[in-house]
């Protein structure tokens, strides 16, 4: 179930700096719910049932401020560590263990949106914009606008980012 493999990926980040994380505190932690709506949204559109999705997408937006269009698709390990002000376009692809922290903007420039490989955190603010790629591994950090390619591994950062 993604959802599960969502919880145990916020266990891990969580855990990364001191004592481990039960799923209890990870399942009442910032931005699970978000996180369940997500995954209720994405598994109604599967389902052939898109109309409805359009029901957690709304709630997601009231409760969490978080806008994810209903066609974006993650790998299990997604986590919302702070949902508020995420936006995500409806033709995002992202792998397993895509983190994001609050504000993060992921989306669609002249008809081209980004794809994210596995292992991906994005920091606080960052914008990540067209038709790009974030290889398996790499990091953004906070506020940095990404508009080019990220290889594997690397780490961007600034306006417009760089990669160090």
């Amino acid at each position: 179930m993604l959802l599960l493999a969502d919880l145990r990926a916020k266990q891990r980040l969580y855990s990364q700096y001191g004592e481990s994380c039960s799923l209890l505190k990870a399942v009442m932690a910032d931005g699970t719910s978000a996180n369940a709506l997500y995954r209720l949204q994405s598994a109604l559109v599967r389902w052939g049932l898109a109309p409805l999705a359009l029901i957690p997408h709304i709630l997601n937006k009231w409760f969490n401020g978080c806008v994810i269009g209903v066609r974006a698709c993650f790998g299990p390990g997604f986590v919302l560590i702070h949902p508020v002000g995420v936006v995500i376009n409806s033709s995002v692809r992202g792998g397993r263990n895509v983190w994001l922290e609050s504000s993060v903007v992921i989306g669609d420039n002249r008809g081209g949106c980004p794809t994210l490989g596995d292992d991906i955190f994005v920091g606080s603010g960052a914008k990540v914009i067209g038709g790009l790629r974030i290889g398996a591994g790499a990091r953004i950090g906070a506020n940095a606008v990404v508009l080019h390619d990220v290889p594997a591994g690397a780490t961007a950062v600034g306006i417009p980012a760089r990669v160090r």
